[in-house]
């Protein structure tokens, strides 16, 4: 295994450049065709790619939009969310999640997540309901967060005994499955997905889908996504322009026949990763950081028997008093590093009229605290992955 000390070696947190090379010669005659074609809204290359990635997640409907944050706002909208609504998120996630439910008018209603998955659990939605308001409540919204999918189970009879629908905000999962082998995006009404560029299905710029098996609400959201309008210039409703333009289609639709592999490439490297951590003394996340072990350093808490997690980020854990030094002294040795999330949303300052304060959801807020995602991507090279398990166990040790 490279040692620490081998500061020759540069490990970003992604590298988008190498995954284009192994793709260029797909890529370039399909972008060609669409420049070509001078079609660049809707369009054949649209309608392939959400027949194929309706066929990849297991649903019926897909519907392509402009982000992944507007694939969150559609299913909302077209469930008719709006002002005076209540909607539980969990508090630690990506921004788009519970600002997507603002932008209707409706409030997000925080809960906190499971300390070893990060994800909403049945425990933190429950908790999330005990309010005096709770039948304001008109949407759930479990996050697959790091591409690790929620106890759907639990979270889907508990909506269903109140009749409360179930949105997966699934932008980091694509791919993913429960411990039944159920897609995310595919168990609640609607599935909402992100083709950022960083995301492991990525796009050339910004783009997401909205995946269901609800008929109705896939027509409505087609819809939405235009304006509202059917037929042409004719508005039954107030739609926004979010449209999944051919370019993109067409890129996605070539990189979703890779996605399989890669996933299994990032599998692969988490493997690596959790062994070396738990030989060198550490445990996974289930083990939280006060409890004593040889390393203080902590892994992904593997997905269920039966389920697939795609790893969309790897997250370890440091204490938080150290991690700022251990994301600096990682950078000293080449390897990228980022922080998913550093403030959890019930304390972000937008969000003050919600009335959430420190100590409200202690999970999120310490890994808020204490997670550092380190380089994952299928393409990373042996020499590449040894150096960064091997530079970040160093560095801990030596805490």
């Amino acid at each position: 295994m490279t040692t620490a000390s081998n500061t020759d070696i540069t490990v970003p947190l992604l590298d988008l450049k190498a995954q284009y090379d192994t793709i260029r010669d797909e890529i370039e005659p399909v972008v060609r065709e669409v420049i070509e074609s001078q079609w660049f809204i809707g369009g054949p290359k649209l309608a392939e790619l959400e027949a194929d990635i309706s066929t990849y997640c297991s649903c019926t409907h897909a519907v392509g939009c402009a982000s992944g944050s507007d694939a969150i706002l559609l299913p909302l909208q077209g469930l008719g969310i709006g002002h005076g609504d209540l909607v539980v998120c969990p508090s630690y996630t990506f921004f788009s999640t519970a600002g997507s439910i603002h932008r209707l008018g409706a409030t997000p209603v925080f809960c906190d997540v499971d300390p070893a998955s990060y994800n909403m659990s049945c425990e933190t939605l429950q908790r999330a309901f005990d309010r005096p308001d709770a039948d304001r409540i008109k949407a759930i919204i479990p996050v697959h967060l790091f591409g690790q999918c929620c106890d759907m189970d639990g979270i889907l009879e508990f909506a269903a005994a109140r009749n409360i629908p179930v949105i997966e905000d699934a932008a980091q999962a694509i791919g993913a499955e429960d411990l039944h082998g159920r897609r995310a995006g595919s168990m609640g009404i609607a599935g909402c997905f992100s083709f950022f560029p960083s995301k492991n299905l990525g796009g050339f710029g910004d783009a997401g889908i909205v995946t269901t098996h609800d008929e109705a609400l896939g027509n409505r959201l087609a819809k939405l996504r235009n304006h509202g309008m059917d037929p042409k210039y004719f508005h039954g409703e107030i739609g926004l322009n979010s449209r999944l333009d051919a370019l993109q289609a067409a890129v996605l639709t070539v990189k979703l026949r890779h996605l399989d592999s890669w996933t299994e490439g990032r599998q692969k490297n988490a493997a690596f990763y959790d062994a070396a951590i738990r030989d060198a003394g550490g445990a996974s996340s289930l083990v939280g950081l006060e409890v004593a072990s040889d390393l203080p350093l902590r892994f992904p808490e593997p997905a269920n028997a039966g389920a697939r997690h795609i790893y969309n980020q790897y997250i370890v854990r440091v204490p938080a008093k150290d991690r700022d030094l251990v994301r600096t002294r990682l950078s000293e040795m080449n390897v990228g590093s980022e922080i998913y999330y550093p403030l959890p949303l019930h304390l972000q300052k937008c969000f003050d009229f919600c009335g959430g304060s420190k100590g409200d959801h202690p999970a999120a807020e310490a890994a808020a605290h204490e997670s550092i995602a380190i380089p994952i991507y299928p393409d990373l090279t042996e020499t590449q992955r040894s150096h960064v398990i091997q530079s970040l166990i160093t560095i801990v040790r030596e805490l």
